[in-house]
């Protein structure tokens, strides 16, 4: 099938020519079959790589009316945006504005791209352009089942569903194990696919020797394995809760010579570990063979550095300079937008020859290699070392080969003698896991519960019910299990002062949000978060002497400000801190059940107070052992949550002025 034959306009048709794409690939045509081009509920289960942002654009160039684009990551938002922005005639928008706005600027755009969170939060706050929506595309549609967000994801597409019957529906995926049922779930057309536009293979590599599913075989010349500890001289404790400790040291030396021995092939590479730190370790040990030289892009890969050195002085930047410099690069959520940016973009052009990277790159950006080698197949938890997800490890793989660069995609999973089998087992002929929601987690259903209520979607336990008739939570548990999860959900709230019942009689009540239930819902804070910060202004508000430090440590000890790891060696210097400074605390330090929780929010609202103050970047990382990207991320959730506690104590006719204050110097 031919792209001239779709019900394209001819600019379009042209910029797609322009581009290459004049033929359409097996899972695309059997989308177009399936009435992706006609209004039709698709879901498309595809491998990495087989043209699924295509098919979105079909989606959307046909619908009969505005459309919305949902990704789950901001970096792939802008990937995407700059992806539809490049299309004749169309007019996209990105929404990249507060939690507690209704985006109606996007009312006049073709496309809207956004994370699930900023449309979730544009509804709660009265958002009316959703209503005009004629199609809605849903990447990634298998994080349905990823903890923190999927719920808003699935509450946000049975939302959007509900208001607009008449709403095409077009979700995206990985191959899963249960596609079925999330066509069954949305009414719609399975795509269901296998197809790569590039062959791929996967093998497991022991010692040198590589046996790939083909029946093919590699040998690579391996190293004599390097005695030394791969984490480097640091503390166990810090390790492990970046990741771990691998005690397997020649596993990097099987990495480094698949890596050398794809690029000596003239192949670049993608090379998984399970933590930041192994990440970075993996990166200045494949620096050492020189591969820029060997790819003869020594001046790009220069040039690359020099730009990661302009955006800050930080370690983590002077690490990944020096990387660059030798034709390596390291990515991990712990490195600042500029740095990621600058890798992404490096690689793309071909001036990166390997790029060692947290799993976090395999559900992120495009960036596609001739060999994919995951090191590392478990990782470090809360129960210990435990197997990465299948669904996961085939996200990894799946990157292997680039269309029209490679004849062929590698993806390696290094293993030994003993968990040869497993990791076969389980990775290479294993099916990935099926998507299952995470609805039921009772925080999560809270704030949903609270913002149907909030928005006067629902007054009832039964129109509860109604709002949630429709997500993937309802089909698998039933009604009677739904009912249930609802009555507590509504239960707790009402004890946490968010909702109250206005009684009419014995049976006859209704729900109704609180002026602290409304605020905390159009903030979009937890409940729980939204309970804790409206105690901590109360609390501020009796301090003689209400400072900065106090607005943060309200703000830092919530569930929506990320925890920021405390070490040993700093454990004992920020339980003084809070001791010399308990008379600006809102928390006695008698009274928190997990104290440890405790010390990390005060270690988080020390680095904001000292950032406000003056302090660098360089100098924080440096103190406080966080990265660069860290502290972006922190002060970020800062800025919301400052927001938020603003709102909050407007609401409660609390004024505790150092929340301002910290708020107007972040």
């Amino acid at each position: 099938m031919r792209v001239r034959d779709l019900p394209l306009s001819p600019s379009v048709i042209d910029h797609f020519a322009e581009r290459g794409v004049r033929e359409l690939y097996p899972p695309q045509r059997a989308a177009v079959d399936a009435g992706v081009c006609d209004g039709a509920d698709v879901v498309a289960a595809v491998p990495t790589a087989s043209g699924k942002t295509l098919v979105a654009q079909l989606a959307l160039l046909t619908a009969d009316g505005p459309g919305l684009y949902v990704c789950p990551l901001r970096a792939l938002a802008r990937e995407k945006y700059e992806t539809f922005a490049a299309l004749p005639g169309v007019e996209v928008g990105i929404s990249t504005g507060d939690f507690d706005a209704t985006g109606e600027e996007f009312a006049g755009n073709d496309v809207v791209v956004a994370t699930s969170e900023k449309v979730d939060s544009a509804i709660r706050n009265g958002a009316s352009w959703v209503d005009d929506l004629a199609c809605v595309v849903v990447d990634e549609v298998h994080l349905l089942g990823a903890k923190r967000r999927g719920p808003t994801l699935e509450v946000t597409l049975a939302t959007l569903r509900r208001r607009n019957p008449d709403l095409q529906t077009v979700a995206l995926s990985a191959t899963v194990d249960n596609p079925e049922a999330i066509a069954d779930w949305l009414d719609a057309a399975l795509v269901e696919s296998g197809w790569r536009p590039v062959e791929l293979r996967t093998g497991v590599a022991v010692g040198g020797e590589v046996a790939f599913d083909d029946g093919t075989a590699l040998s690579v010349d391996v190293a004599a394995a390097n005695d030394s500890d791969p984490a480097g001289d640091v503390d166990r404790d810090e390790t492990e809760a970046d990741g771990g400790v691998d005690d397997e040291t020649d596993s990097t030396e099987v990495t480094a010579a698949l890596v050398a021995d794809a690029v000596a092939d003239g192949g670049q590479c993608l090379a998984f570990v399970r933590s930041r730190r192994e990440a970075v370790d993996l990166a200045e040990r494949l620096a050492d063979d020189g591969l820029a030289a060997d790819l003869g892009i020594e001046d790009a890969a220069a040039a690359a550095a020099d730009e990661v050195t302009d955006v800050d002085g930080t370690l983590t930047g002077r690490q990944l300079a020096d990387c660059l410099r030798a034709g390596v690069a390291f990515h991990h959520a712990g490195l600042r937008s500029g740095h990621r940016s600058v890798v992404e973009s490096a690689f793309r052009e071909r001036d990166v020859a390997c790029i060692c990277a947290t799993p976090t790159l395999a559900a992120g950006v495009n960036v596609p290699a001739r060999r994919v080698v995951v090191r590392d197949q478990r990782r470090y938890g809360e129960s210990g070392m435990s197997w990465i997800p299948t669904l996961e490890v085939h996200q990894m793989c799946g990157r292997a080969g680039r269309p029209g660069l490679d004849p062929h995609g590698e993806a390696v999973l290094v293993a030994d003698a003993d968990t040869r089998e497993e990791v076969r087992e389980r990775y290479v002929e294993g099916e990935p896991e099926a998507v299952e929601s995470q609805l039921a987690d009772p925080g999560a259903l809270r704030t949903h519960v609270l913002a149907a209520i909030a928005t006067g979607f629902a007054a009832t336990e039964t129109e509860i019910l109604d709002v949630f008739e429709g997500t993937f939570y309802a089909r698998e548990t039933g009604a009677g299990g739904l009912a249930d999860a609802v009555a507590v959900a509504v239960d707790d709230l009402v004890a946490a002062g968010m909702v109250a019942r206005e009684t009419g009689g014995v049976e006859d009540y209704r729900l109704v949000a609180t002026a602290v239930g409304e605020t905390t819902s159009k903030q979009y804070v937890r409940p729980e978060t939204g309970e804790s910060i409206v105690a901590g202004l109360r609390a501020a508000a009796d301090l003689s002497d209400a400072t900065t430090l106090t607005a943060f440590e309200v703000i830092c000890d919530t569930p929506d400000m990320q925890d920021t790891y405390l070490g040993n060696a700093e454990r004992a210097d920020i339980y003084r801190f809070a001791r010399n400074n308990a008379a600006h605390l809102t928390t006695d330090m008698t009274e928190p059940d997990d104290f440890e929780g405790w010390l990390e929010s005060v270690k988080t609202a020390r680095i904001l107070d000292e950032w406000i103050g003056g302090a660098t970047v360089e100098e924080l990382v440096e103190r406080y052992r966080i990265g660069p990207g860290d502290l972006d991320s922190r002060v970020e959730r800062a800025e919301w949550l400052l927001s938020a506690a603003e709102a909050l104590g407007e609401t409660i006719d609390v004024r505790v002025p150092a929340v301002s204050r910290a708020r107007s110097r972040l």
